[in-house]
């Protein structure tokens, strides 16, 4: 039998997928599991991206694209960044990649190796420590406070900047939490930085066109003096409703876009040519699809904040952006992995544990609200009923 080597042996992995293999393997069985646990949005594509698809393969476009992907969908990002963000945004710096995890895998493949530093969000997305480790770099963990309203801290961040230091990972809104980091903060962590011109950005911004309550994001790009080290990642998965198309596409300094280029060469050599062209549409075409997923995910917020503040020793903080929420569950006595795994197989709700998405995450759960308002009650009347009738180690 062949052996890994040993760099794939420190690969981690999403734990939210083997979450859902359980959940499906339970309904197999005749469970009637609700899934709070998965990120991704219980909506259709809008129908009109998906007849740009059609319409691409009955027009013929079958073939290779170029690896950065097609002009007119580049241009269509720059100009959407640029609306956004006020950013000049230069269709030539951007690059189309088969989902958001892409863009990480490549700037941490270039900047990470033995003897450097990655700082990192934690609790955040877990492939950014597990493509960390892989690469022999050392995760940082930048700790995200729920004093801070999960936001994450300019001078903790700065803090934690070193001479071995390659890259910055910074994610607002944010994975687990919700949290958006405000303008102070983010201008402060800008302002910093210019002491460490060595450090590059990577700025997930997956989630930046989901706030609420008239929230800002404010994005990275909209900062010129760090932008010619400064990564920016985007895609359609969340807020087109589009996860499975994998449609990604980030920003890159002059410095960098060459060497992401001949990435793209070297592993998927580009993203199929129809989810391309749907992309175009999502970007140009009506967005009221967008507004009206984006009011049902704010109906359902409240729902689950209210809910989940009501259960016996949880607390909850309104998550300003994204789709999740994340309690505290400290004082109910249950450790997160332990609780999350109790939730799924006795009462059938299937969570996240906050260790999974870091070492800070202990003591809090994911709950993605991208499902009904009928599933989210139901949820929450299963976990009340959990939470009164179950001991810790039972």
């Amino acid at each position: 039998m062949i052996d890994p080597v040993a760099a794939l042996s420190r690969i981690g992995e999403e734990n939210a997928f083997a979450v859902l293999a359980r959940a499906t393997k339970l309904a197999q069985a005749g469970a009637d599991v609700i899934n709070l646990g998965i990120g991704q949005p219980d909506f259709a594509t809008p129908a009109h991206v998906v007849e740009a698809a059609v319409k691409a393969l009955r027009d013929g476009h079958h073939g290779y694209t170029p690896a950065t992907g097609i002009l007119p969908l580049r241009e269509a990002i720059a100009a959407d960044l640029n609306r956004r963000t006020g950013a000049p945004v230069d269709p030539e710096r951007v690059m189309i990649v088969p989902g958001g995890k892409v863009t990480m895998f490549m700037a941490i493949l270039m900047l990470g190796e033995p003897g450097a530093e990655i700082l990192y969000p934690d609790p955040g997305f877990p492939i950014y420590r597990s493509m960390i480790s892989f690469t022999g770099a050392r995760p940082v963990p930048i700790p995200i406070r729920e004093e801070n309203g999960f936001a994450f801290s300019a001078a903790e961040t700065l803090a934690l900047i070193g001479p071995k230091t390659r890259l910055v990972i910074l994610n607002s809104p944010a994975n687990p939490t919700g949290g958006v980091t405000p303008r102070a903060e983010i201008e402060a962590l800008v302002a910093g930085l210019a002491a460490h011109p060595h450090v590059a950005i990577l700025s997930d911004e997956i989630y930046g066109t989901m706030t609420y309550d008239g929230v800002e994001h404010v994005s990275l790009l909209s900062f010129p003096e760090i932008r010619d080290r400064l990564i920016h990642l985007d895609g359609a998965s969340k807020t087109y409703a589009m996860t499975g198309w994998r449609l990604g596409w980030s920003v890159w300094p002059e410095g960098l876009f060459e060497a992401a280029r001949k990435l793209a060469v070297n592993s998927f050599s580009c993203v199929n040519a129809a989810t391309q062209h749907a992309g175009i549409a999502a970007l140009t075409g009506p967005q009221e699809p967008v507004a009206e997923m984006m009011a049902a995910f704010d109906r359902r917020r409240t729902l689950v904040v209210e809910g989940l503040n009501a259960l016996p020793n949880v607390s909850c903080v309104t998550p300003a952006g994204a789709f999740y929420a994340f309690p505290n569950v400290r004082e109910t006595g249950w450790g997160a992995k332990v609780l999350a795994s109790a939730l799924l197989e006795r009462a059938h709700v299937a969570t996240i544990g906050g260790p999974d998405f870091g070492e800070y995450g202990e003591g809090y759960l994911r709950l993605s609200y991208a499902a009904s308002e009928s599933a989210i009650e139901t949820a929450l009347g299963r976990m009340e009923r959990f939470l009164r009738e179950e001991r810790p180690g039972a």
